[in-house]
């Protein structure tokens, strides 16, 4: 199986037999927020979704990639979508689903392999991230590894009755 990979983490493409790993995160409630989903999916749609995943980046417009531990353990997920190859940038999303591997800079490995691969094979110019303002552990995250603020959408996520504000962080390859 062919994997981005460093001594942390190894980033792969996204299998059938993943079907239940994604389904675990996709209907999980508790990070709806984070990923603005409304509603669950059902292993149908997400079969579909698995089978088009070997479409290119420039066609799919998206690229999801399984994050794995030393043990190839399937631990979480790691994003780049809104891909715009003529501005050459793209977002990027992460999460690291299982909670007991979380805090353990897996996540941190993951966002530098996949920044690494985003500004040299694909040779993109920047990556954002919007970021709800209380998410601490992913604004921390994403500044360590020098993205920067550059905006705040007040008033932009509808969470629990209340409204939030949303952090948008860019980093430039430079």
């Amino acid at each position: 199986m062919v994997a981005i990979k460093n001594n942390v983490v190894s980033l792969r493409a996204l299998e059938p037999e993943d079907l239940d790993f994604l389904y675990k995160i996709e209907n999980d409630t508790s990070i709806w927020e984070v990923s603005h989903t409304q509603a669950p999916y059902s292993r149908f749609v997400l079969k579909q979704y698995l089978s088009n995943a070997h479409k290119d980046i420039y066609e799919a417009k998206q690229l999801r990639l399984a994050i794995c531990n030393e043990q190839q353990k399937h631990i979480g997920l790691i994003d780049l979508y809104d891909f715009d190859a003529r501005h050459r940038r793209a977002g990027v999303g992460i999460i690291i689903a299982e909670a007991d591997e979380q805090g353990k800079g897996y996540g941190r490995a993951a966002l530098q392999l996949l920044i690494d691969y985003a500004f040299k094979h694909l040779q993109l110019h920047q990556l954002h991230a919007c970021i709800a303002e209380d998410n601490e552990r992913s604004i921390r995250l994403f500044k360590s590894l020098g993205f920067e603020l550059c905006g705040t959408q007040r008033d932009w996520l509808l969470s629990e009755g209340a409204f939030k504000s949303q952090l948008l962080f860019q980093k430039i390859n430079s």
